[in-house]
């Protein structure tokens, strides 16, 4: 009985320690915070587009790179449930969710070059990705109000990994839509820092809603910076299918999703 009282806990409405800064229960007394809920829903929009955008490379490439978009519109649902309710169920699924779309990325894309030097092939560094996943997925339920900062934490190790593989580029596209991912990037952490301790002055302004915002612009700032490093590793592993950046809907605008081409998709040309 008190484990079934406990687990009934876990899923109630505002069961989290997080509170966000958008006043609770303001326009539904069914969702507890109306724009961050609403604003979650801007992965579904997204991901389907990346997932599309994105498959002529993952064909020719891996086909498991679709996974990252694919976990990322269950980041949205999750998200949504969360705000929706603040329960500790829907913190933990957010979270996590997140977490898992950091391990698939570390998966697929993280340079060989860069592997621990006792690492020698990729599936053996995805099981230490999936080791280290699980263990901190277990770990996250010790304090699961510090789980966010360290997915941040992820986030700068991520940039400073972009940072090391761009010394080498020049690709003018390629470097133009790196800072256009470290801007937007930046940009979102601050709404999310701000809105975490920025909160009174907010409150005073009326304007309660940065951490939707950080919704919007870290969606997009993933769909900048996963076509980088998904542009990087075609330059490395599949160097003979030419890969190029695009954007959709229209190149010339050079604003908009951005995308890989590659000029020649036979595997039969790779020789090296």
């Amino acid at each position: 009985f008190y484990s079934s009282e406990k687990i009934a806990n876990a899923f109630a409405y505002e069961s989290s320690e997080l509170d966000w800064c958008e006043d609770n229960y303001r326009y539904s007394e069914h969702v507890v915070e109306y724009f961050n809920t609403v604003s979650s829903f801007f992965f579904f929009i997204v991901s389907p587009i990346m997932l599309y955008l994105l498959h002529p490379y993952a064909k020719e490439r891996n086909l498991g790179i679709h996974m990252v978009w694919i976990m990322m519109i269950f980041v949205g649902v999750f998200s949504a449930y969360f705000h929706m309710t603040l329960s500790f169920v829907g913190q933990m699924l957010d979270e996590l969710s997140i977490l898992w779309v950091l391990a698939v990325g570390y998966a697929v894309w993280f340079p060989r070059k860069l592997f621990p030097s006792f690492i020698k092939d990729r599936s053996t560094f995805s099981r230490l990705v999936l080791l280290i996943t699980v263990i901190t997925t277990v770990s996250s339920f010790v304090k699961p109000t510090a789980n966010a900062y360290a997915l941040n934490c992820f986030g700068l190790h991520l940039l400073y990994t972009l940072a090391v593989e761009m010394k080498c580029c020049t690709d003018q596209k390629a470097l133009r839509l790196a800072k256009l991912s470290v801007a937007l990037w930046v940009l979102a952490i601050s709404c999310w820092i701000s809105d975490r301790l920025c909160c009174s002055l907010w409150q005073r302004l009326n304007f309660c809603y940065l951490h939707g915002i950080w919704h919007i612009l870290i969606v997009i700032a993933v769909a900048y910076g996963s076509t980088l490093i998904a542009y990087l590793d075609a330059s490395n592993e599949i160097p003979y299918s030419l890969p190029g950046l695009q954007y959709w809907p229209c190149d010339k605008w050079a604003v908009g999703f951005p995308h890989i081409v590659l000029s020649s998709s036979l595997k039969t040309r790779k020789r090296c």
